[in-house]
């Protein structure tokens, strides 16, 4: 930086009073007078030029702007997404784990049995097998053999029958453990129980204690202190193992011949259902059995050839509640108890209907 003084008339004293002549002024920094002191107006008579470097803003490198590419969340338009790179294999190393699915960012989800088996387009079904259905026969022949020793003997194979019917309802619909729903099933088919005997085996009575019962479990959920989605199942699950409790007295109001022939058709059946064979050709051949097995029975009891059809008709129920216990991969605690019990259960009502019917 230069300081140039302006080029005019400099006018002064030279200290002894004289003007002092042009370009003989005495010389000082620029801004002082010429006693040292600072003039406050001499900034005002010179110009500063700055020689140095100053910030241009041509010579500075223009700061890009980053690609597209970069920054958007969809590609440019006419252009294709690069394709992403390939997920290890879990296969590769010490293998996935068994009954987990593949790796999330919210973690892993265990997979049930059932959601495994529709995502690989399986039936979600699995049936009790064998071992169920050889319990399912043994009970059947203890109730066709108890009917026909008389209606007292009958009541002991009958009241085990009910009891695993109302635990193994609350087990299939995943509700354990329900000790009260599974008491008030039970103690509703004991007073049926007790109601027919009383009535000297009427039907009615099993109609007036499934009345009296689902009242009573109305008014216990009502008195509920769970949510009303809970209390409105817990409700629903407590009404059906009553009623079909209840139902399974229909054994000791029917005829002791139709008994017979019903208990035997339906042990029959089921243990040729249980046999590995095809869905449809195990239906049909668990009907064939069942009838064959009525005429067996009715033959032994005097119902004859009409026993056929007691046999076909309690079959059909059988395997309705064998197919209702096979729903969605149950338990095993499921098969030995619904699994069991529903086949018998379901086949009650259709005994003594068409035991009337044929008798």
């Amino acid at each position: 930086m230069t300081n140039q003084p302006y080029d005019g008339y400099q006018g002064g004293y030279d200290g002894q009073g004289h003007d002092a002549p042009y370009g003989q002024q005495p010389q000082g920094w620029p801004g002082q007078g010429q006693y040292g002191y600072e003039d406050p107006y001499a900034a005002q008579q010179y110009t500063q030029q700055w020689q140095g470097q100053t910030w241009e803003t041509q010579t500075q490198q223009p700061v890009s702007a980053p690609a597209a590419a970069e920054t958007a969340y969809l590609p440019p338009v006419g252009q294709t997404p690069a394709a992403p790179a390939p997920a290890p294999d879990p296969a590769a190393g010490s293998g996935p784990a068994p009954g987990y699915g593949p790796a999330t960012v919210g973690g892993n989800k265990r997979l049930t049995d059932a959601q495994r088996a529709r995502a690989e387009g399986r039936s979600p079904i699995i049936e009790p097998g064998m071992q169920p259905a050889a319990l399912t026969a043994l009970l059947g022949l203890l109730l066709a053999g108890a009917a026909a020793a008389g209606t007292y003997a009958l009541l002991v194979p009958l009241v085990a029958l009910q009891a695993v019917t109302a635990a193994g309802w609350f087990r299939l619909n995943g509700m354990w453990p329900a000790r009260q729903g599974i008491a008030l099933g039970f103690a509703g088919a004991l007073a049926a129980d007790a109601a027919l005997l009383a009535s000297g085996r009427s039907p009615s009575a099993i109609l007036g204690t499934l009345g009296v019962w689902v009242l009573l479990a109305l008014v216990l959920q009502l008195r509920s202190h769970a949510d009303p989605d809970e209390r409105m199942y817990g409700l629903m699950a407590t009404v059906a193992a009553s009623a079909l409790a209840i139902a399974a007295g229909g054994y000791l109001a029917a005829d002791a011949d139709a008994v017979t022939v019903g208990a035997v058709a339906v042990a029959v059946a089921i243990v040729v259902r249980a046999l590995p064979l095809p869905t449809l050709a195990s239906v049909v051949a668990a009907l064939l059995a069942g009838a064959g097995g009525g005429v067996a029975a009715g033959s032994l009891t005097g119902l004859g050839t009409p026993g056929a059809l007691l046999g076909v008709g309690a079959t059909v129920c059988a395997l309705i509640g064998h197919r209702v216990a096979s729903y969605d991969y149950p338990s095993r605690f499921v098969h030995f108890t619904a699994g069991v019990a529903l086949p018998l259960a379901a086949a009650a009502p259709a005994v003594y209907v068409l035991g009337r019917a044929v008798a």
